[in-house]
């Protein structure tokens, strides 16, 4: 970046650096770490576009489209991440909010009935449980989360919409260890579902929790046990929504009927790919 560069000229740049470091989305990525560096939206970095950038602003921008570079998450370099209709913290204790994601969302929010009590197993940063909150009034969510770290980025993350903060409670567990006893309309999770050599072929996955990602062997082992659990907590007629990963809409199909569950359905994703499978209780 050169003296008095401009800051059209500053995101072109940056836009090509950054695809030239693999990014998938190095115009969006630019955009929205420039304006960060800058205290900018991002209309402003059109309206503003002839503007000529200070040695100390190109050094903000630098420093963050580097961090890029090495692949490191936006929104960890943000701290921030839209989800549904939330702005959401996010820390590297954390997996970062995808949009995929928002299916799940969308299919609770869909297929829950009226007054229904939700559980979040593995909340993370409490993405799915205020989302299902924030867009179904009518409903109570209980947030799940083993990692203490993150468990404190989803309280932050509820404290900061305290709308929602009388039908939330976050809870560190175990698995359903903190519930036992209660009974729910509903389980909700995203859970872990690469297989570790995954790690491998997405170095960029390196920057988030390996426990938030990695399930096991074979990809399907906390889909496995969130649908065990889920029967010891869930009423007759109950259901469980799942996120998971491409290609295991079949095994986890075939585990719910394991498990008693009946009337399977799978959602795709925005790309078409299977993303959601969902089952009831018997």
């Amino acid at each position: 970046m050169l003296r008095n560069m401009k800051l059209s000229e500053v995101v072109q740049r940056s836009t090509e650096w950054l695809a030239g470091k693999g990014s998938d989305t190095p115009r969006l990525d630019a955009e929205v770490l420039i304006g960060h560096a800058l205290g900018l939206q991002r209309i402003e970095l059109y309206t503003e576009a002839e503007r000529p950038l200070t040695e100390d602003e190109l050094a903000a921008c630098r420093a963050l489209i580097a961090r890029r570079g090495e692949m490191e998450p936006v929104a960890h370099i943000t701290g921030r991440r839209a989800f549904g209709r939330l702005d959401l913290e996010v820390t590297p204790d954390v997996l970062v909010p995808r949009p995929d994601t928002e299916v799940v969302v969308d299919l609770v929010v869909e297929m829950a009935p009226q007054g229904a009590r939700v559980v979040d197993w593995g909340t993370g940063s409490g993405a799915i449980a205020l989302s299902v909150a924030d867009l179904r009034p009518d409903v109570t969510v209980t947030g799940l989360e083993r990692s203490p770290a993150a468990l404190a980025v989803a309280q932050r993350n509820l404290d900061a919409h305290p709308a929602l903060v009388d039908r939330v409670r976050l809870l560190q567990s175990d698995g359903m260890a903190a519930v036992c006893g209660e009974q729910f309309d509903v389980v909700v999770s995203n859970p872990p579902y690469l297989v570790p050599a995954d790690l491998e072929r997405y170095p960029a996955l390196r920057h988030e929790p390996e426990e938030a990602l990695v399930s096991g062997p074979v990809g399907t082992e906390d889909h496995e046990r969130v649908i065990r659990e889920s029967a010891g907590v869930l009423d007759p007629g109950g259901l469980v929504v799942l996120e998971v990963g491409q290609g295991q809409e079949d095994a986890v199909v075939s585990i719910l009927r394991g498990y008693g569950f009946e009337g399977c359905v799978t959602r795709p994703d925005l790309a078409g790919i299977a993303r959601v499978v969902a089952g009831h209780r018997t």
